[in-house]
């Protein structure tokens, strides 16, 4: 009966060591876990970042196109009118 007891206490001492070793083992991948949600935090607000100063860029591009646009149009006009004022000016000098 006591070679039983003392079979069953080192089994039991036994189990206690891996369990131990395996909390061990778990306490290490949490760890690399929680390292890995930080490295994902930290890439993620870079590429936030990344994105919303694109989207600025983006809009400041759009706002200069749109009065690159309006510059051309503006001169597109002018020419117009200084286009017909030399026609008019030709067809007189034709009519005299």
């Amino acid at each position: 009966m006591l070679d039983n007891l003392a079979s069953s206490t080192t089994e039991l001492r036994e189990s206690i060591t891996e369990l131990r070793e395996d909390f061990a083992d778990v306490r290490e991948s949490i760890t690399e876990i929680k390292d890995s949600i930080d490295g994902l935090r930290i890439t993620s607000q870079a590429l936030l970042q990344v994105a919303a100063q694109s989207q600025r860029d983006m809009e400041a591009m759009k706002e200069r196109q749109a009065e690159i646009e309006q510059r051309q149009a503006e001169s597109d006009q002018r020419f117009n009118i200084l286009l017909e004022e030399v026609r008019f000016l030709i067809r007189g000098k034709i009519d005299d």
